[in-house]
């Protein structure tokens, strides 16, 4: 994952454990405090709630635990396409012109142009050069883009 990629796990992670975590807490207290259990739906809410916040800490600490952090600013990979490089294209038939950064599955955000590793636009483009036309399975069919600039930023 890219270091920005990082950051916004780990503050989503100090979030849920300073945060989330004691009011999900407070609010099953609350909850208990109301008497018999077996039908409160709101004790039922929270427990859901906790067992939600509980597994998404987990797999955030997981994840960070096994990551491996690219930092786009260091690579060198002599102009390719490579995971964290920023791709600036055009499409061959329509002329719309679209940037993307090839980040990890966590990160990906279409609309703030960033692609997962495993979109069929990224693995279109890992390994190819500014210049080069990539092919990208689309629904119904094959699109084209030219490769415009390849940044690491």
């Amino acid at each position: 994952m890219t270091r920005t990629g990082a950051e916004n796990l780990r503050a989503e992670l100090k979030r849920l454990k300073t945060e989330d975590r004691p009011n999900v807490i407070a609010a099953i207290a609350e909850a208990r405090s109301h008497g018999d259990l077996s039908e409160n739906a709101e004790y039922d809410a929270a427990k859901e709630r906790q067992g939600f916040i509980e597994g998404r800490i987990k797999e955030i600490e997981s994840k960070l635990a096994n990551a491996q952090i690219v930092d786009p600013k260091l690579l060198d990979a002599d102009g390719r396409c490579v995971f964290g490089a920023t791709v600036d294209m055009e499409e061959q038939d329509s002329g719309e012109k679209v940037t993307y950064q090839i980040v990890g599955e966590d990160e990906a955000n279409v609309k703030a142009g960033k692609i997962s590793i495993a979109s069929p636009i990224a693995r279109a483009l890992i390994g190819k050069y500014a210049g080069d036309i990539a092919h990208v399975q689309a629904p119904g069919r094959v699109r084209e883009y030219e490769i415009l600039d390849v940044r690491y930023e």
